[in-house]
C-alpha cells in the first residue's frame, strides 16, 4: 500500500510492533514473591521469640534464674518454744556431678531422647520436621535441652493447643538461653539432677537408692537403661510398679543404643537377657506424717499474707526460695504430746473396729446393699489419681476397670508402720475405708493461739486435714449452743425445769428413756435429745443459728429443730473456736496459727493481731462453764472414761461428748482454764463404723485421746498448765440462777470481729449480719444417737 503525500513522495505502511515479553518478568516476580513471605516469616518468628523471651506472652525466668536454677532457700517454721518445726523445701534432692554419672547412662539420654545433642544448639530442626511430618509416632521434636527447659521453668502441657503453642515456644527460648550459659556435660548432669523418678526419688542418684539400693556410678548398663526409659513416662514404666512394661521399654532404649552404635550386639543381647531386678528402698517424704498437716493449712494462710505484702509493697516473696522465717504459735511439744495421742488410742481402736469386721461380707460398711457399695467403690476409684491418669491418657472404661482389679505391688498404712503388700487397686482402696481417722486441735483460751493441731493420721496415704478442710455432722457437742441462746434470750437458768417426754412436731419425732423432766444442767450433762429439741423449738432456730454464728461458726447450718442433735456438719476449727468463747469469759477470738513473718534479714513481712469479738456477758459464759462441768461429773457422759483414764473429778474441766446417727461420728470438746482441745473420730465414710454404742460413742472414741494428751500436758511442768488450774468466776458469781436472770442478752448485739484495738474504740467495728434461713415445716427425721455413759 502506497501513501501520497504532499511531497510527492511515496511512503510505505508501517504498524507498531507489540512489545516483546521479558521471560524473566514472571518468574522474577514469583522469586520476590517468595523472598518477601520468607523475610515476613523470619520477621515474624524472630518477633515472636522475642516476645516470648521478653515476658509478653507470660513469665519467663530471668538471667539469674537460669544461672542458679538450683538457689532454693527454704522457708523455716518456728515454735512458740524455739523450736524449727520443719521447713518449707521445694524437694528433697541429692545432686550428683558429670565425673559420677556412668557413660552409658549419658549414651542411652542421647540415643534414646536426642542423637544429635551435641551438634544441635537447644534446638533440633530436623527432629521438629520428623514429627510433624509423621505426626510423633518416630518419635517428638523435644531436645534435651528443652525438656530441661520444661521440668525448670515452664509448666505442664495445656490441653489447649494454642496455649501449648506458646508453651513450646517458651521452651525453645529458654532452651537456646540454657545452650548459652551452659556446656553440654553441665545440661545432662541439670536434667538427671532435675527429674522426679517418683516415691521421693528427685534426680537419678535418689532414684538409684530407691530403686536399686546404690550410687548413680554403681549402676549397670540395663540398670541405666531402666531410668531413660522412665524419662518417656515415669508411672507406666516404673520398675517398681510395672516391672514388665519397664522391661519393655528399657529393652527399646538398648536398642536404639545398638542401632546408633553406642553398643555392640554382643553387649545389646547380653543386656536385654537380663531381668530387671528392684531393691526398693523407699525415701520419706519432706511432706508425710503428721506435720503436714498443719503446714497445708500453714501454707494457705501464709500465701494470702504474701499476696498482700506484695500488694503493698511491689514485691514478690517466695516461700520456697527466700528463706522466710515463720514464727507460728504452736508449742514444739505440745505437738508431739498429740500425735503421740492419737497413735496410742486409734493403734487399740483399730484392732477393736477390725475384730469386729472380720468374717464379715460387706466389710467395713454397714446398712448398704452389695449395690450402692459398687456405687461408692466406684466414685472412690474415679477420685483416685490413677484413674485420672489413665482416663487422660484415653484409656477405655473397662480396661480401667481391669487395671484396678489386677494386683500390684503398694505400700499401705498401718499403725505399725507402712508395710510393702501386692493387692488389686480396687482392695487398697477398700482397705483404706476400714482405717479410723481422727483429727485434734488445741488452743490458748485467752489468746487464741492455736497450740497444737493434728489433721490426720498419716499425709502420704491420708491427704485431707480434719481440723479445718473436714466437716462432719456434730452430733450433742451442738447442744450447748442451743442451752446457751435459751438463758441469754428467755432468761432460763441452769435451774430451770424442762420436761424430757418424747417431742413430736410433724413427721419428726425425738424421744428418749430417763426421768420425765429435770434441769437444764442435768439435760446438758446426761446429753438428753428431747429438752434439747424442746429448747430449740422454745428459742427459735434463728436465735441458736445467731449465736452460733457470732461465736466463729461459718458452715452451713439449717434453721429447723434437727440442728439441737448436731445435724450440721461443722469442722473442728470451728467448733473450737466457739467453745473457747465460753473459757473467755463470752469473747470470741479468732484461733491463729501464725504470730509473725519476717524475711532471713528481719525485715516484717507480717504481724498477726488477735481479731476478737464480745459475744455475751461474761455470767453467761461462766455459766456455761459449770453446766459443761457437769458433762465430767458423776451422771454425765463423760465422767465414767475419764474415771477410767485416771482423771481425777477435782480437775476443772468442761467438757461434752457428741455422737452422730449410727455412730459415725465420736467427738469431744474440753475445756481447761489454760486449754482449750477439740477432738474428732470417725472413718472416711458414713456407712463405715461400730455397730454399737457400747464403742461408737464419742466418750468411747474421741474422749480417751484427750484424756492421753492432756495427762502428758500436765505432766511436763515446763508448760505451765497443771490440774490445780482453775477457772476465774467473775467477781459477781455467785452460783445462784436468780442471779442470771433480767441481764439481757449480753454484749456483741452489733456482732462484728474486732481486733483488741477495736474493742477498745468500739466505732472502728464493723457490723456483721448473720442471716439465717428458716424452714418452719420439718420434715426431717433424725435419730441422733444418745450419749450414754455405759460405765457409771
Amino acid at each position: 500500500m502506497e501513501n501520497n503525500t504532499g511531497t510527492g513522495k511515496k511512503t510505505s505502511a508501517t504498524f507498531p510492533l507489540p512489545p516483546k515479553k521479558n521471560k524473566k518478568t514472571g518468574y522474577r516476580k514469583y522469586v520476590r514473591f517468595i523472598w518477601v513471605i520468607l523475610i515476613a516469616v523470619v520477621l515474624g518468628v524472630s518477633a515472636l521469640f522475642f516476645a516470648v523471651s521478653q515476658g509478653f506472652l507470660g513469665e519467663m525466668p530471668d538471667v539469674q534464674e537460669l544461672e542458679n536454677p538450683d538457689i532454693y532457700v527454704a522457708s523455716e517454721i518456728w515454735s512458740s518454744d524455739g523450736v524449727m518445726l520443719g521447713k518449707f523445701e521445694k524437694e528433697k534432692t541429692k545432686p550428683v556431678v558429670y565425673k559420677d554419672l556412668p557413660p552409658f547412662l549419658i549414651y542411652a539420654l542421647q540415643a534414646k531422647e536426642d542423637e544429635r545433642f551435641k551438634e544441635h544448639s537447644g534446638i533440633d530442626l530436623k527432629s521438629i520436621a520428623r514429627a510433624i511430618s509423621f505426626g510423633g509416632k518416630r518419635g517428638g521434636g523435644s531436645t534435651i535441652t528443652q525438656q530441661l527447659a520444661k521440668l525448670l521453668f515452664t509448666k505442664k502441657a495445656s490441653q489447649n493447643p494454642v496455649l501449648r503453642a506458646v508453651q513450646k515456644l517458651k521452651e525453645w527460648s529458654v532452651a537456646v538461653s540454657l545452650e548459652r550459659i551452659y556446656t553440654k556435660d553441665e545440661i545432662i548432669t541439670l536434667y538427671f539432677n532435675k527429674f522426679d523418678f517418683l516415691f521421693n526419688a528427685n534426680g537419678v542418684e535418689m532414684a538409684s537408692q530407691v530403686y536399686f539400693n546404690k550410687k548413680t556410678n554403681q549402676l549397670t548398663l540395663p540398670e541405666a537403661a531402666v531410668f531413660v526409659a522412665m524419662l518417656e513416662n515415669p508411672v507406666k514404666n516404673n520398675p517398681y510398679r510395672h516391672p514388665e512394661t519397664a522391661k519393655l521399654r528399657r529393652d527399646v532404649v538398648l536398642k536404639q543404643m545398638m542401632e546408633t552404635g553406642y553398643i555392640d550386639d554382643a553387649t545389646y543381647n547380653k543386656a536385654v537377657s537380663e531381668p530387671i531386678k528392684v531393691d526398693f528402698h523407699p525415701i520419706k517424704s519432706i511432706e508425710e506424717g503428721y506435720s503436714a498437716y498443719y503446714k497445708f493449712y500453714l501454707r494457705k494462710e501464709i500465701d494470702g499474707y504474701l499476696k498482700d505484702y506484695e500488694k503493698k509493697t511491689g514485691k514478690e516473696l517466695n516461700l520456697f526460695k527466700d528463706g522466710l522465717k515463720i514464727f507460728v504459735t504452736l508449742d514444739s511439744k505440745m505437738q508431739v504430746y498429740a500425735e503421740e495421742a492419737i497413735k496410742e488410742h486409734l493403734t487399740d481402736l483399730q484392732k477393736r473396729f477390725d475384730n469386729e469386721q472380720r468374717g464379715r461380707k460387706l466389710a467395713p460398711f454397714y446398712f448398704l446393699n452389695q449395690k450402692e457399695i459398687d456405687g461408692l467403690m466406684m466414685s472412690a476409684m474415679k477420685r483416685t489419681g490413677r484413674y485420672q491418669q489413665l482416663l487422660a491418657a484415653k484409656v477405655p472404661e473397662d480396661s480401667i476397670m481391669m487395671d484396678f482389679k489386677t494386683p500390684t505391688k503398694m505400700s499401705r498404712f498401718t499403725w505399725n508402720g507402712e508395710e510393702e503388700v501386692e493387692m488389686t487397686p480396687y482392695d487398697s482402696i477398700r482397705y483404706s475405708k476400714q482405717i479410723a481417722q481422727a483429727g485434734l486441735m488445741s488452743m490458748d483460751p485467752a489468746t487464741g493461739d492455736i497450740k497444737a493441731w493434728v489433721g490426720g493420721i498419716n499425709w502420704q496415704h491420708y491427704q485431707y486435714d480434719h481440723v479445718k478442710q473436714g466437716k462432719r455432722q456434730v452430733g450433742s457437742t451442738f447442744k450447748p449452743f442451743v442451752y446457751a441462746a435459751a438463758i441469754i434470750n428467755l432468761g432460763k437458768t441452769p435451774c430451770t425445769q424442762v420436761s424430757n417426754a418424747p417431742f413430736t412436731r410433724g413427721n419428726y419425732t425425738v424421744s428418749e428413756r430417763g426421768p420425765s423432766s429435770m434441769t437444764l444442767k442435768e439435760a446438758l450433762s446426761r446429753s438428753q435429745n428431747p429438752p434439747a429439741v424442746r429448747t430449740m423449738d422454745e428459742v427459735g432456730p434463728d436465735n441458736v443459728i445467731k449465736l452460733a454464728r457470732d461465736m466463729g461458726v461459718t458452715s452451713d447450718m439449717q434453721s429447723n429443730l434437727t440442728t439441737a442433735l448436731g445435724s450440721s456438719d461443722i469442722t473442728i476449727y470451728e467448733m473450737l473456736g466457739a467453745y473457747n468463747t465460753f473459757a473467755n469469759y463470752g469473747n470470741y477470738i479468732k484461733p491463729e496459727m501464725v504470730w509473725r513473718i519476717a524475711t532471713p534479714n528481719g525485715q516484717l513481712v507480717k504481724e498477726v493481731k488477735p481479731v476478737i469479738k464480745e459475744v455475751m456477758n461474761e455470767l453467761y459464759a461462766y455459766t456455761m462453764i459449770d453446766m459443761m462441768k457437769g458433762v465430767t461429773e458423776p451422771g454425765g457422759t463423760a465422767f465414767g472414761e475419764l474415771n477410767r483414764r485416771g482423771i481425777s473429778q477435782s480437775i476443772d474441766i468442761a467438757a461434752k461428748t457428741g455422737t452422730t446417727q449410727n455412730n459415725s461420728d465420736g467427738w469431744f470438746m474440753g475445756i481447761t482454764p489454760k486449754l482449750s482441745t477439740g477432738v474428732w473420730v470417725g472413718w472416711e465414710d458414713r456407712a463405715t463404723h461400730f455397730a454399737g454404742t457400747g464403742e461408737g460413742q464419742g466418750a468411747r472414741m474421741a474422749l480417751p485421746i484427750w484424756a492421753i494428751f492432756m495427762k502428758k500436758v500436765w505432766a511436763d511442768k515446763t508448760l505451765n498448765i497443771t490440774e490445780e488450774d482453775k477457772f476465774l468466776k467473775p467477781s459477781n458469781w455467785t452460783g445462784n440462777c436468780d442471779d442470771l436472770r433480767g441481764l439481757g442478752s449480753g454484749y456483741g448485739d452489733e456482732g462484728g470481729l474486732q481486733t483488741i484495738d477495736q474493742i477498745k474504740n468500739p466505732t472502728q467495728a464493723e457490723p456483721k449480719k448473720s442471716p439465717a434461713k428458716k424452714e418452719d415445716n420439718v420434715n426431717e427425721k433424725i435419730n441422733s444417737t444418745d450419749d450414754v455413759d455405759f460405765n457409771k
